[in-house]
């Protein structure tokens, strides 16, 4: 009897074990197996994991005046932009939109549309509810429910129509309309009980034009700028020939901590892959030659590439003529130079995104829209300013890259061009705009610096009275 217990004692034992290492291996293949727990895939190309699909946006009531009048007031003007010889959108009386238009168009002015990311943003909130299903910006009409607070003024059309006057009185504030326009932007904001709350952090300004907002940086250094880089917010001295960063003078208002680099709006139209035809030419570049700051490398640069085979240097402006120019010379180009001018970057980038002609990057202190969303090393090509430089180094380098290779760089171009589109097809940008674009990118840019922005203004209300800490602004 004592033999049949043990015996049995030792099976249910055995079945014990059996049964353990079963569920072990089950528990071991459920783990590694499981959608939770397998290893992460490579970074989107456009995309970002987010914790929610919008972010809260209120817009600060602001007079029309200080954006759509002011678009009002430019159309109603009949006299030329000063510093193109032929303006498009003052060449022939008449063609003006209706004065009853709610929402009038934005400049053709190349000048004035390739900083247009001001207008295409606050029409997507402009328009109904109803229409705004593809928006990650949830516009809310309590100031209490916002994660930020946005301020629609149109400061680069307000810049860029006093420089287009020709009164020379921009950087003065007598007798500057663009002054007074700025000053009424910052007194409003300043006294709402929103600005006071956070001291201006999670107010939105739209400053592409580098030259925006000029006379009011420092009050408005505190808030989210959305900017195409920073080059107009520091200067390089004006003797150093490569922009080496130990001759920039840094400033303390903007940082990628809390702002956003955006998009030019591209002046050229878009090619799809399919229409893509055989490039003939190495390398091309339509511009001015002379240009101040950073802008020095590129007299350089084309001292050494304007008589090499294969490569074209035209110099040229974005009028009429400059346009079809540009669009023949990109499309039948393999790559396109992107050398920095007065600023790090230009439209000139995307441009050739939108024209499949690969951009070679030769600007050491560029920042790039929508990084770690974009993978720009993927249809770019990144060349150090001291590498360009070097006598017949760059051909050759472009030289060595294959045919299969460069078919990648314009695969991977192709399908990316969408981001970088702001203009949504409908009248005034009232309407539904698409998910995958410039405009949604931008807030969700805007979106992942929340918790930071969240914590500066928790930091702020902890001070002491009458105590004041340095500003910190770290760009990298």
């Amino acid at each position: 009897m004592a033999m049949k217990s043990s015996s049995t004692a030792k099976s249910l034992f055995l079945t014990f074990t059996l049964l353990s290492l079963l569920s072990l291996s089950l528990f071991i293949f459920l783990f590694f197996t499981s959608p939770t727990t397998q290893p992460t895939t490579p970074l989107s190309q456009t995309t970002l994991p987010s914790f929610q699909n919008s972010i809260k946006v209120y817009v600060a009531n602001l007079p029309r005046s200080l954006n759509y009048g002011l678009l009002e007031q430019y159309w109603a003007s009949n006299h030329p932009d000063s510093r193109i010889p032929a303006d498009p959108d003052h060449q022939i009386p008449g063609t003006h939109f209706s004065k009853s238009t709610k929402y009038p168009p934005y400049p053709e002015n190349p000048l004035i549309k390739q900083y247009s990311a001001e207008y295409w943003i606050l029409s997507d909130l402009e328009t109904p509810g109803e229409l705004r299903t593809g928006s990650f910006a949830k516009r809310v009409f309590d100031v209490s429910e916002a994660d930020v607070v946005f301020v629609p003024f149109f400061a680069t059309l307000s810049a860029e129509m006093e420089l287009g006057s020709g009164s020379g009185a921009f950087k003065k504030k007598a007798g500057n309309g663009d002054y007074s326009r700025q000053k009424e932007v910052v007194d409003f904001v300043r006294k709402t009980d929103a600005w006071k709350r956070s001291g201006g952090r999670d107010h939105v300004f739209v400053l592409t034009d580098p030259v925006a907002m000029w006379h009011f940086r420092v009050e408005t250094a505190p808030a989210i700028l959305l900017v195409v880089d920073f080059g107009g917010w520091f200067r390089l001295d004006t003797k150093s020939f490569n922009g080496n960063s130990s001759d920039m003078i840094h400033h303390t208002q903007v940082s990628l901590l809390k702002d956003v680099i955006v998009p030019y709006t591209h002046l050229l139209p878009r090619l799809q892959l399919s229409e893509n035809k055989k490039r003939q030419t190495l390398l091309y570049f339509k511009g001015a030659k002379h240009r101040h700051r950073g802008g020095l490398v590129r007299e350089k640069l084309w001292d050494l590439l304007v008589n090499e085979p294969g490569v074209i240097m035209e110099e040229g402006f974005p009028n009429a003529t400059g346009r079809e120019q540009s669009i023949e010379g990109m499309r039948s180009s393999e790559f396109c130079l992107h050398p920095a001018g007065d600023t790090p970057t230009s439209c000139r980038l995307f441009d050739a995104i939108q024209s499949l002609c690969i951009p070679v990057i030769v600007s050491d202190n560029i920042e790039l829209p929508f990084e770690g969303m974009v993978d720009y090393s993927t249809f770019s090509l990144f060349v150090a300013v001291s590498d360009a430089l070097r006598p017949n180094w760059l051909v050759a380098h472009l030289r060595s890259f294959a045919e299969k290779r460069r078919d990648e760089f314009r695969q991977n171009m192709g399908k990316v061009q969408p981001i970088f589109v702001y203009d949504n097809g409908h009248p005034g940008g009232i309407g539904p705009i698409p998910s995958d674009g410039a405009v949604n990118h931008i807030w969700k840019k805007v979106h992942q610096k929340l918790p930071a922005i969240k914590e500066a203004i928790v930091r702020e209300k902890r001070k002491p009275a009458g105590i004041s800490i340095p500003l910190r602004c770290h760009c990298t």
